[in-house]
């Protein structure tokens, strides 16, 4: 899941700027659902009744007081955001912010968060959430609901490369509807050629109840939770897939998701998904200097899912993650190196396919889905690793190469490289094991067929490079493109979103 372009392009227009100082002057970073909650601030996050440092030209500078906000702030927004896994996101969001009486500025007391959008690739996203540092004391608690309805959702299988990607029939496919060539999907022996047979259909609505409070400095946290999700999964709709297309280009036949159900890959009992009931714990242990573009810091959490039968769960499962991600300055607020190590685990002998591709998160962030993609490793196709345990590893060098101001704002540009991977670290189980008097001759043979194209799992790698406007610290607008180093991976991926991707 991704994080949106909140489209505030005009930010840079002098009437959208004093629009926006009406609507709400935060320098608090907050997420749900990979959205930047917080809109482009007028000042950088000072401490209510200071004063601020405005810089006018590119040397002068004067001090102007800050003012404090105070009662209910609205932010109505659009969403444009792309990538090439989900397309084009559009749609519109409102945030919240009640100051009270401001003393607690710029950090709300409380704050709600709405969002409806969709993608062109057939996705649709609903988003409720509240979050608030006041309700309990010296605890945050952040409720949200979500709504994801994926009509072709990537699938590519289990354990990395053990799984084949035909990327050079899918290639060939699109570059002929590109040109408008007559294509012959027959001249190919594979259904690996229609981007189709890598699809499949999910709905997941997700509940979710998190607490966080201070253990030390305000620098290690605890963590605690409960998420309930609902996982609808079938096959795509073949008729929608194909309508409005040429008969050349029409997908028929079975997708991979379909043959993992027939080959027993995905047991019977499992494959239209089922009900997560989990609770979590965490502990949190932070000291960057800004949240949302760090320059210096550590920043590290460990995660425990528990998801037992009694609470609900349709498939019981243990999972657990572990992350570390550190900012190392090499010139003072100009060229940061900053990399990021995942693993993620389960406990006992499985768990339920369709929990795979979820990445831990807690607070206002649901679970991102990877490993590939702009949340994870970017460059390899969306979700492309997928087993029961998993480590990926991102790293890149960050230059603000120029810093100005502009209409009151703290503008900065710059440029990053950036070299990320992964790889499955325990497989889940691939065996042929069809349904009782479901096994034949020809079943077992499109079984080897498929199994003897895949190879040894290995590291998957890709690098790539972006170009970033940062505003205040904490509003990112972000163009980025990586390349796999192997076709099994993709041809890489050009994303538009907002912020770093760690």
């Amino acid at each position: 899941m991704k994080r949106k372009i909140v489209l505030l392009l005009a930010c840079f227009s002098v009437g959208a700027l004093s629009a926006q100082e009406e609507m709400s002057d935060v320098g608090f970073v907050a997420e749900t659902s990979d959205t930047l909650i917080s809109t482009v601030s007028t000042s950088a996050a000072p401490t209510p009744g200071s004063t601020t440092i405005e810089k006018k030209g590119l040397f002068r500078q004067k001090k102007q007081k800050d003012i404090i906000k105070k009662g209910f702030s609205f932010g109505p927004l659009p969403v444009v955001a792309f990538d090439q896994d989900r397309g084009l996101q559009y749609g519109a969001l409102l945030n919240i912010y009640d100051f009270g009486d401001g003393s607690t500025y710029p950090q709300p007391r409380q704050q709600w968060y709405i969002e409806a959008s969709a993608y062109t690739k057939g996705g649709q996203k609903y988003v409720v959430s509240y979050d608030t540092r006041h309700l309990i004391p010296h605890v945050r608690m952040s409720l949200a609901g979500n709504v994801m309805i994926e009509k072709a959702l990537d699938f590519y299988g289990f354990n990395g490369y053990q799984s084949f990607y035909d990327f050079t029939n899918v290639k060939a496919l699109k570059d002929a509807q590109k040109a408008g060539d007559i294509y012959t999907p027959s001249n190919l022996p594979n259904p690996e050629h229609m981007t189709a047979f890598y699809r499949v259909d999910r709905l997941v609505p997700t509940f979710k109840a998190d607490f966080s409070g201070n253990i030390w400095n305000n620098k290690l946290l605890w963590e605690a939770g409960y998420h309930f999700s609902w996982f609808r999964m079938r096959s795509i709709d073949i008729d929608r897939v194909n309508k409005g297309k040429d008969s050349v280009y029409m997908f028929s036949g079975q997708t991979l998701f379909d043959k993992y159900k027939d080959w027993g890959i995905i047991p019977t009992d499992e494959a239209n998904g089922g009900f997560s009931s989990a609770l979590r714990l965490g502990l949190v242990y932070d000291t960057r200097d800004y949240e949302a573009a760090p320059n210096r810091g550590i920043w590290a959490d460990v995660h425990a899912i528990i998801a037992p039968k009694f609470l609900g769960t349709t498939h019981p499962y243990y999972r657990y993650s572990a992350t570390f991600r550190q900012y190392v300055p090499i010139i003072k607020d100009q060229l940061t190196f900053a990399y990021r190590v995942v693993y993620q685990g389960t406990m006992g002998k499985s768990a339920p396919y369709y929990v795979l591709p979820y990445i831990t998160n807690m607070g206002l962030n649901f679970d991102r889905e990877g490993f590939g993609g702009y949340r994870s490793t970017r460059g390899l196709l969306f979700c492309r690793l997928q087993g029961l345990d998993l480590v990926s590893w991102n790293s890149e060098f960050r230059w603000k190469f120029v810093k100005f101001p502009l209409l009151n704002q703290n503008v900065a540009l710059a440029l990053s490289a950036f070299f990320d991977g992964g790889m499955v670290t325990r497989p889940y189980d691939m065996s042929y094991n069809p349904a009782p008097g479901t096994d034949t001759p020809a079943l077992r043979d499109a079984y080897n067929l498929y199994m003897s194209k895949g190879t040894k799992e290995t590291p998957h790698m890709a690098a790539g490079g972006g170009f970033r406007i940062i505003i205040n610290h904490n509003f990112i607008v972000a163009v980025e493109y990586g390349m796999p180093f192997n076709h099994q991976d993709g041809g890489g991926s050009l994303y538009i979103n907002t912020g770093y991707l760690f």
